[in-house]
């Protein structure tokens, strides 16, 4: 049965008889603008030859649309509530598979080797609960995962910070990671009257498009990262604080390094490009 899960009256009457309620712990808004999904997908850009990992596809309102487009569609969900709600809307895709559990605690490498060896590229697609976007992203993008692609809707302020260019105010640890890993872009934004609930902001699709090779000469990759956390750890402080506070390094060692760059030492993190930010790690883990 075709449901239209894009509409109030029916998405309550196929919810009522499992008795769900919606999870603010869990992050749960359901996307009931009929529009949002088929623009995700055709700018995700999936055929026949592609495979598609969704995180949380709630009632499946995404998840049917990446379905008339790809090859494979695996979502994962943590809300068993939700696997006999699933089973009824994508009970017509025989392209769909459900993995139940926690996108955080599974080995996401092994997942795709097992359930994509047909496919000739897998993405990622998904309208993430607010609360886990930053740690799901960054997971996704240190694991190195056979993927090409990550679309992701977010809070529009979470969005704004992931595509921020190094070196600006908005950039945090979570831009650079994404700088590091691939080239990013906000597609269009979503409004909060999209949802059921509503939450209290509005929301971004954006796109992470991942290098096929290392763009950035790093020589200690976890250093690197350890020190970007680091630097971004106490906003209001200099690097040199933030940096010699977490990481126990010397202040007249970091301020040496940041001389020999052409910074004082009254430099933030956010004013560091990412080449500089590479170059620190480099002059203080030589």
């Amino acid at each position: 049965m075709d449901y239209n899960l894009c509409s109030y009256n029916e998405l309550k009457k196929l919810l009522i008889p499992y008795g769900f309620n919606f999870s603010k712990a869990l992050g749960q808004n359901f996307i009931i603008d009929s529009n949002v999904c088929p623009s995700m997908v055709e700018m995700l850009g999936a055929d026949k030859e592609t495979g598609v990992v969704e995180v949380g596809p709630g009632v499946g309102v995404l998840t049917k649309e990446l379905c008339k487009a790809a090859k494979r569609v695996v979502a994962i969900e943590l809300d068993e509530r939700l696997y006999p709600v699933l089973a009824k809307t994508l009970e017509d895709y025989d392209n769909f598979e459900l993995v139940k559990g926690d996108v955080m605690k599974l080995d996401l490498k092994e997942l795709i080797e097992e359930k994509f060896s047909d496919c000739s590229v897998v993405k990622v697609c998904a309208n993430l609960p607010y609360y886990i976007t930053s740690p799901v992203i960054m997971s996704l993008l240190e694991s190195e995962l056979p993927i090409t692609e990550i679309e992701v809707m977010v809070q529009r302020e979470a969005a704004e910070r992931l595509c921020a260019e190094v070196g600006s105010r908005n950039a945090g640890a979570v831009s650079v990671a994404v700088e590091y890993y691939g080239e990013s872009e906000i597609l269009f934004n979503v409004g909060r009257e999209c949802f059921l609930p509503s939450p209290k902001v509005d929301s971004s699709v954006i796109k992470i498009t991942l290098h096929k090779e290392p763009r950035y000469d790093v020589k200690n990759e976890k250093r690197f990262f350890s020190l970007v956390r680091a630097a971004f750890a106490q906003r209001r402080k200099t690097l040199v604080n933030s940096i010699s506070n977490t990481m126990g390094i010397s202040k007249t060692k970091i301020v040496e390094a940041l001389e020999s760059m052409g910074h004082n030492a009254n430099v933030r993190a956010e004013q560091l490009k990412m080449e500089e930010l590479v170059s620190l790690s480099d002059l203080l883990f030589d």
